[in-house]
């Protein structure tokens, strides 16, 4: 025997195997990986970093080492009002410090947090609240009276507990105050021990069709997600980072902000409620924010805000935009600003971070045109996400940025079923796989660009329109400040485009005139039939374009 075998022998004997071949255990600590982990190392390794509030008109400002202490005491206080290992707790309410709290204490007790929309239309709520089941429901003062609209929808509702964040006369059944319930606990809590795997968070999707549906994450999967969204050349959030997420912390965890700026130490600001461009910029400059993260139509008011006020925000040195693609003079207008655009994409069965748009290395030294082109483009891939992209007849198409095809992926944060929803789980998720319903192109550099979501899509004579790359292109109109472009049934061509477009303040456009001026610069065929004029375009609750609406509303535009 050599010496490298007997060296061999001895370490798989060492390890616990035998000398046939069995794969060596590893020999490292197996400590879980939970949410309380991350409590526990920003308490002790970062005490005296900050985390800003918007409570109200008021500033509510306590460092980690206090959060830490009311984290404690909540947990006290969800076992006071009887919640055990398992249960569902719902939060209902904006991006404050009591929901912070919640973040971190539900699951860190061994419950589970349900972030609910706010913005679902109260049958919707009382949907999620049965089908999550549960047992009780944090309310942020200011959402009492919609609360009860859902339980009014949902009668059923009325027999939840009921705990209200903040001060507010209105009342809800079986209801106590958040800051009363903490006022009389202790701050030594003995946080269980757990298995990593055990449920923590359920997110529910923003239901642009059907009912929504819901991802149920686990600790595991939700430390490696904050691992790998706050690295460098993803969010890239650091302990010098003051950072806003905008992005509505019902929305998946808010992107997963709230785990990653505490895992790294970084300063966090929540606005609370007050989400127009002028109580947002003054925030940004009040507390020195160096990042945020919203969806498109956020940084499209603030951006015309700016610009109209001449307010500067010069700490902001990038945001992330996700939710739904930059349009490109969006992208450029920031830029243009001081302001560094990150493009990113992901949804909520992926925890949600699935692709970011930083440059690479090897792309910095292309044209300033070349490298814009690649940072319009969704991003490079997580690594933690493995992906691939098939044809409709199930083949791999070709990395060249060019060839089409429908997006699936998996990876340890990525959901492999829907909650308590067999029926959608078999629709979406296929061989260990979860089909994203988004068609994209992926280019020899690893940018993904999304072409379309599969359901929007125009097909129009058997040939593919991309919405997304019409809507891009509309909003580059001078006169234009929104553009959602969608299929309607066609006598000749089965379905063809039409786009809803919102025209800027105190600018004016004719259909003619809109028409012309796309015909400079898409294929004529893509011309949509029709313009129309809308004050608003509707929206779901996390501010994506809700398309169905629009094709009910004007169902008959091309055939009546």
């Amino acid at each position: 025997m050599t010496t490298t075998s007997i060296a061999a022998t001895a370490l798989r004997e060492t390890a616990g195997g035998d000398a046939g071949g069995e794969p060596l255990p590893g020999l490292m600590m197996d400590v879980p990986l939970t949410i309380r982990g991350i409590l526990e190392h920003a308490v002790r390794n970062h005490p005296r970093r900050e985390i800003v509030s918007r409570d109200g008109d008021e500033i509510v400002r306590e460092t980690y080492a206090q959060f830490g202490r009311r984290t404690a005491q909540l947990a006290f206080a969800l076992q006071r009002i009887g919640i055990t290992p398992g249960d569902r707790v719902a939060s209902f309410g904006w991006n404050t410090h009591r929901h912070l709290e919640l973040y971190y204490a539900v699951p860190s007790m061994g419950a589970v947090l349900h972030t609910t929309n706010i913005r679902l239309f109260p049958e919707q709520v009382g949907y999620v609240l049965r089908h999550a089941e549960d047992k009780a429901v944090f309310v942020d003062a200011s959402l009492v009276p919609a609360m009860q609209k859902a339980i009014d929808a949902v009668p059923a509702l009325g027999a939840l507990t009921y705990v209200v964040m903040g001060e507010t006369d209105a009342v809800l059944p079986n209801a106590y105050d958040y800051e009363t319930l903490l006022a009389v606990e202790e701050f030594d809590f003995a946080w269980p021990d757990f298995d990593e795997n055990s449920a923590a968070i359920l997110c529910y999707t923003s239901a642009t069709t059907g009912d929504p549906k819901a991802a149920l994450f686990s600790h595991r999967s939700t430390v490696i997600h904050a691992l790998a969204s706050g690295l460098a050349d993803a969010l890239g959030v650091t302990q010098r980072d003051s950072v806003l997420p905008i992005v509505p912390q019902f929305h998946v965890n808010a992107w997963g902000l709230p785990y990653s700026a505490l895992m790294v130490g970084a300063k966090l600001v929540l606005p609370g409620d007050k989400l127009d461009p002028q109580n947002l910029c003054a925030l940004i400059r009040a507390e020195g924010v160096t990042m945020s993260a919203g969806v498109p139509t956020v940084w499209l008011a603030a951006r015309d805000y700016l610009r109209a006020s001449g307010v500067q925000v010069p700490t902001l040195k990038r945001v992330i935009i996700g939710g739904s693609a930059v349009p490109p003079a969006l992208f450029d207008d920031l830029e243009e600003l001081g302001i560094t655009v990150v493009h990113a994409w992901g949804m909520t069965e992926m925890s949600p971070i699935g692709t970011v748009g930083t440059l690479k290395a090897e792309l910095t030294g292309l044209p300033a045109a070349q490298q814009r082109r690649k940072r319009l483009k969704q991003g490079t891939f997580s690594c933690i996400v493995q992906w691939k992209v098939l044809d409709e007849d199930g083949r791999a198409v070709a990395q060249d940025g060019v060839a089409r095809g429908e997006l699936f992926v998996r990876g340890p944060a990525v959901a492999r079923a829907y909650y308590n929803n067999p029926q959608a789980t078999d629709a979406s998720f296929v061989d260990g796989w979860f089909k994203t319903g988004d068609i994209v192109t992926v280019d020899e550099d690893g940018y993904m660009e999304i072409v379309d979501r599969s359901k929007d899509m125009v097909k129009s004579g058997g040939e593919w329109i991309s919405s997304v790359e019409l809507e891009n292109t509309l909003m580059g109109h001078p006169a234009i400040r929104e553009a959602a472009v969608f299929g309607l049934p066609h006598e000749k061509w089965i379905e063809r485009p039409v786009a809803a477009v919102v025209l800027r303040e105190g600018m004016a456009g004719t259909e003619d005139e809109i028409r012309g001026w796309l015909a400079e610069r898409v294929a004529k065929w893509w011309l949509p039939d029709r313009i129309v004029f809308v004050d608003v375009i509707p929206r779901t609750g996390v501010g994506k374009f809700l398309k169905r609406e629009l094709r009910e509303r004007f169902a008959t535009l091309l055939t009546g």
